[in-house]
């Protein structure tokens, strides 16, 4: 499923240099050890939830590393830890938003390019269309870059987004990440058609399917389909194929709707492993290198953990503060219940 038209010389990405090759390795065993780390910390009761991406990290630092954060910005849905970390956003600043320290995470979304974390599924997806169809109204070249899955791919938002997109010709990736479930739900029983990507002829975009799990790969199609938007033709989807190796979110268990034996037969090679074997054929990274970057990450590691840990209490006023710029009656008389039961005023 490749319908987006070759770039020219012009506008072709140059191939990562090796520098850049063990970077993003650098960076996704970094993701990696974070990932592994915040569900052991939710099991702690450091932070009371998490959604893990074990298995995605190709397709979220492949995508992420593609954003040029001078004139773009990101759009994620809850699961973009990856994205975030290629992009170079304070981790613990992020990471607040599951210690539910604040909402959205502490991040500045303005000088990070990344928005609020979203939770409503296909949220983000509205929001990345409008800033992008802002672009085209002042003639910028930003493009918007939107996350979501194959569960969200079925929402009412994400049709009348691609469609609002491709009419308007906003500049605006949309990035699917087709990890196999729609939490409980596996792809063939929810999306119709076959894959995602497919849809996109209907909305008279281009779309690309691409090996999810190949880091250099996403980045190449992330960098084609930046070109493509930035040049003035429109949306483009991409499909990156993947698999959620663990639950959809640290309250599930996918011991009920499937089981180990299809967890492996589904998950396919390991994107870190297979990233690992080829830098080592290529002469790329030896030993000391991959053992240099395994430290390092666990190092960040502990250095989210103590800066989370060091995070105070947001006070609970604020649960009514920031809800409406006029507060309501309604409003009022739950904010004094809550005064009385939790302050005793």
């Amino acid at each position: 499923m490749d319908t987006l038209p070759l770039p020219d010389d012009s506008t072709a990405a140059a191939p990562p240099t090796p520098d850049q090759l063990r970077e993003l390795y650098s960076l996704m065993t970094a993701v990696r050890h974070l990932d592994i780390s915040a569900v052991a910390w939710q099991r702690q009761g450091i932070i009371p939830g998490y959604a893990p991406e074990l298995g995605q990290e190709a397709a979220q630092v492949g995508s992420g590393y593609a954003v040029d954060t001078s004139r773009d910005f990101v759009f994620p849905t809850y699961r973009e830890m990856g994205v975030a970390r290629a992009m170079g956003v304070n981790m613990v600043e992020y990471m607040s938003t599951h210690k539910a320290t604040w909402h959205g995470g502490l991040y500045d979304p303005m000088k990070s390019r990344l928005a609020p974390i979203q939770a409503v599924v296909a949220g983000s997806v509205l929001h990345a269309v409008g800033w992008a169809h802002g672009q085209t109204l002042d003639g910028s070249d930003g493009v918007a870059l939107t996350y979501f899955g194959d569960g969200a791919s079925s929402q009412g938002d994400v049709h009348e987004a691609m469609n609002f997109a491709a009419v308007m010709k906003a500049p605006v990736v949309f990035f699917i990440q087709n990890n196999g479930w729609a939490i409980s739900v596996p792809t063939e029983r929810q999306v119709a058609g076959g894959c995602v990507a497919g849809r996109a002829a209907g909305y008279g975009m281009p779309a690309l399917q691409v090996d999810g799990n190949d880091v250099v790969a996403v980045l190449d199609a992330t960098r084609h389909a930046f070109a493509h938007c930035r040049a003035g033709n429109g949306p483009v989807v991409i499909e990156a194929m993947t698999y959620r190796r663990g639950p959809h979110s640290t309250s599930d268990n996918p011991g009920r709707y499937r089981s180990l034996d299809e967890e492996r037969d589904g998950a396919g090679e390991d994107p870190l492993r297979r990233f690992r074997e080829r830098l080592l054929s290529e002469g790329l990274a030896d030993e000391p290198f991959f053992a240099q970057a395994q430290a390092s990450a666990a190092t960040q590691a502990e250095d989210i953990r103590a800066g989370l840990e060091a995070l105070g209490p947001r006070p609970g006023s604020e649960m009514f503060d920031l809800v409406f710029q006029e507060t309501t009656p309604v409003l009022q008389s739950q904010a004094a219940s809550w005064r009385e039961e939790s302050e005793h005023v």
